[in-house]
């Protein structure tokens, strides 16, 4: 239960392709904040939509990847109204999703915020990856959020660093960092952001595809480096422009969204503001031949991780769970395991 899928040889596990190469499509879609069901409810009918589109004309993609919240949206909401915006997975949001995977023959991944009876009382930041059959093959949990950058508030979402000792205790530490093996190859999916060892743990792991989601802005070099300093492939989703009616300016965040390659090079994007389809080619087959875990002389730095204390300890909503952003970051207040920075004369 305890153990950790890597290879002491520079390969990596893996499954039979069912292609010798396919396409990946990146759904810059737009994001709106729900106010009531009826307005998530049309946000979900608009994904379906657009799952229409990318076939309309032509073969369509084999893949097809959302940002973080196409479903919901994003709001400075407390923990009892974000929750009435969560969905279960699998749920009925995901039972029409699935439908449109099988009428189409593809893969389709996205985020949500996640409810789960077996986690009760804690929301969840979710990728789901959803096979050509219909059928739920993944479901990554965010890593970790960011802490003590935010102006006022913290987020409040149940993350795998939040619960770690009880997530390992369930799902065992492999799950921790997880790769799905897929007939498309090994696929990572991720709304963490510039933490760039966690991508180089799942690189070693064998993740040849790291899918990331964001919706509100991100660093374009943060995605690009994923990519260029694994040499696997790197695809980030955001949202495009933002509803005039909702509470947020159109451009809030809007933009960016990328394939990358193996060398950092762009294979698709950054695409404008505007909702847009991206495409790239992927050479699985002959990527995998030549490919092997990062290189890395691990015997300098261990020294240095095996030392380093984290800002914030692990499990911190193990045992409470903050009901608005306020409350979290008031919960998280007197948290922090490193001095304050040093204040400068002048």
């Amino acid at each position: 239960m305890n153990d950790i899928d890597i290879a002491g040889n520079g390969g990596y596990s893996t499954v039979e392709l069912a292609k010798d190469e396919w396409t990946l499509g990146v759904v810059q879609s737009r994001v709106h904040p729900s106010a009531n069901d009826a307005e998530q409810k049309a946000n979900l009918a608009h994904m379906l939509h657009l799952i229409d589109n990318a076939f309309h004309y032509g073969h369509g993609p084999d893949f097809l990847m959302f940002h973080e919240f196409p479903i919901s949206g994003w709001d400075s909401w407390t923990r009892s109204e974000a929750e009435r915006r969560a969905i279960e997975v699998p749920g009925p949001e995901t039972e029409q999703i699935s439908a449109k995977a099988r009428q189409y023959g593809c893969y389709i991944s996205f985020g949500a915020y996640v409810k789960d009876p077996d986690w009760p009382g804690h929301l969840l930041s979710v990728t789901t990856l959803i096979g050509p059959d219909g059928q739920i093959l993944a479901k990554h949990w965010k890593a970790r959020n960011v802490k003590g950058v935010f102006p006022g508030f913290e987020l409040f979402t149940t993350t795998v660093h939040d619960v770690l000792d009880e997530y390992i205790e369930r799902y065992g530490a492999d799950a921790v960092l997880p790769v799905a093996r897929t007939p498309l190859g090994n696929i990572s999916m991720s709304s963490t952001q510039l933490e760039p060892e966690l991508y180089r743990a799942l690189a070693m792991k064998g993740a040849e595809l790291v899918l990331r989601t964001v919706t509100g802005s991100f660093y374009e070099v943060d995605v690009r480096s994923t990519a260029l300093h694994n040499g696997i492939y790197c695809a980030v989703a955001n949202n495009s422009l933002l509803l005039p009616e909702g509470p947020f300016f159109q451009d809030t965040g809007a933009g960016g969204s990328a394939i990358y390659g193996p060398d950092g090079e762009a294979l698709a994007g950054p695409a404008d503001k505007f909702e847009t389809l991206l495409t790239a080619r992927i050479p699985i087959r002959r990527f995998r031949a030549r490919h092997r875990q990062p290189n890395i002389h691990l015997e300098l730095a261990r020294p240095v991780f095996d030392r380093y204390v984290g800002r914030y300890e692990p499990n911190l909503f193990s045992s409470y769970q903050p009901d608005s952003l306020a409350d979290a970051a008031a919960y998280l207040a007197d948290k922090s395991r490193w001095a304050a920075a040093p204040r400068t004369a002048g």
